[in-house]
């Protein structure tokens, strides 16, 4: 296995919280998403990723060469966007431009102007970044990123501005990108909107409370954990045996561990291959500080 980005012993402490991963790999040519609750610690990870935070204790490498975020030419190979005011608010369309041509060796303006129009990107020569919706700042944001040359690209939170249809187009934007140079391009992004990303995943990484709680290969997940459902008499009993569980008066529905299957036998269940964002939300209420 190869892989894009690794990181070891990574810390980064705040007043009360801290974000503590022993080990991180993201496999080279595929899509990785990571997924956890608000303050799971998703952006302070993809901060010390992408270089807006350098206070950190641990080591970050990058590429084949085992570059640090600060060696030559690194930067040029790592697209990212992000929350807040990624472009100043009084830019116009054609300013993002001139600044990523100045910003960026590998920035290809005539990509620029095209994707803003496939994206319906507002082009009035007077427009601000300031009176654009959320969702067409996001698509600006993006528009910048793929019009660059590069072979990593860290999203925060992509999808959360974007209406359906332009989720849809995202994970096609993904698609194209990665299969564009097959092998050789990443994306890392995170995401709330698990299901509407799930077709694009390949491989998940979950956090809660600034630690790595489970990751994998989206097959391989869905694989490890198994979707059960079974009639209400044996609620009690599968309880204690199942990851989660939800209730009602007829019966139960949780996922369960698939090599604890065996500890259900002679109740009257169903099982069904779970889809990743029922793994997904079965790890975190594991681990999550929320009553249920």
């Amino acid at each position: 296995m190869e892989y894009v980005l690794t990181g070891n012993d990574i810390k980064k402490k705040f007043k009360d919280f801290t974000l503590d991963i022993p080990q991180l790999q993201i496999p080279r040519g595929f899509a990785t998403a990571l997924i956890g609750e608000n303050g799971a610690g998703k952006t302070t990870l993809l901060n010390l990723l992408s270089g807006i935070r350098l206070d950190y204790q641990g080591q970050i490498r990058y590429f084949a060469e085992e570059a640090g975020i600060d060696d030559d030419g690194i930067r040029d190979r790592i697209g990212y966007t992000g929350p807040g005011n990624y472009h100043l608010s009084h830019w116009t369309v054609k300013q993002v431009e001139d600044a990523n041509k100045l910003f960026f060796a590998r920035f290809r303006p005539e990509d620029y102007r095209n994707l803003c129009r496939n994206l319906a990107i507002p082009m009035d020569a007077g427009k601000e970044v300031r009176n654009l919706s959320d969702g067409n700042r996001m698509k600006l944001m993006l528009a910048a990123v793929l019009s660059r040359d590069t072979e990593l690209l860290i999203l925060d939170e992509p999808a959360s501005p974007l209406d359906p249809l332009m989720r849809d187009k995202l994970c096609d934007m993904i698609r194209e990108y990665l299969a564009s140079r097959e092998g050789e391009r990443s994306v890392f992004f995170s995401t709330h909107n698990v299901a509407d990303m799930e077709n694009v995943t390949d491989y998940a990484i979950i956090m809660e409370q600034g630690q790595i709680v489970e990751q994998g290969f989206v097959e391989d997940l869905k694989e490890k954990y198994v979707l059960v459902k079974g009639d209400a008499q044996y609620t009690e009993q599968a309880g204690s045996i199942l990851v989660t569980q939800t209730r009602n008066r007829f019966g139960f529905e949780g996922v369960c561990l698939a090599d604890r299957l065996n500890e259900l036998a002679g109740m009257d269940i169903a099982v069904e291959t779970p889809t990743l964002s029922q793994v997904c939300v079965a790890v975190m209420k594991a681990h999550s500080q929320l009553r249920f």
